[in-house]
């Protein structure tokens, strides 16, 4: 069902509609949430090069709080507005940041994180989901290709991992 990573397109662009066909095609009528995080950050941390850690911060209404991921164990608890995942919580707008020791605040969950991108996860009705966030030992590793490829997948996730549960309980 989903490609081998060596097989996966080698233009970003290419790359990211791929990924985000096969996230569709992977969340579409699971209702699991939890499910759905943890084989979505499964998806994206085992397709892309280069990445120490992709996972998601849901919001619990006060905080940001560690949801499934894949990398080394992170920071459970991030408030709004502090790192790159409470900055892109509080804007609501992608981070990309190239090199997070540059970055004023920046949260070092992993001392091998070099750079990093942050998207904002908002519901249908404008609620704050979360963030998804994806780590790299790489200075520079994402651009502007990846924050459009990531926004695309969150959008993917959000209609068919998130919105499909959210439905659960109509």
């Amino acid at each position: 069902m989903f490609a081998p990573a060596s097989t996966l397109p080698a233009d970003k662009p290419a790359l990211y509609e791929t990924l985000a066909s096969q996230a569709r095609a992977m969340l579409e009528g699971e209702s699991d949430v939890i499910a759905n995080a943890a084989n979505f950050s499964s998806l994206v941390f085992n397709s892309l090069e280069g990445l120490n850690w992709a996972g998601f911060y849901f919001f619990d209404g006060k905080e940001l709080v560690v949801g499934p991921f894949q990398g080394k164990p992170a920071c459970v608890r991030i408030g709004l507005g502090k790192g790159v995942c409470g900055t892109a919580a509080q804007t609501r707008e992608t981070q990309v940041v190239r090199d997070v020791n540059a970055f004023a605040g920046h949260i070092a969950c992993d001392s091998a994180s070099q750079s990093e991108i942050v998207v904002p996860l908002v519901a249908p009705d404008d609620t704050l989901i979360g963030v998804w966030d994806v780590d790299s030992p790489l200075i520079a590793r994402f651009d502007d290709e990846d924050a459009k490829g990531m926004e695309a997948l969150c959008r993917a996730f959000v209609e068919f991992g998130w919105k499909t549960a959210a439905r659960k309980g109509d």
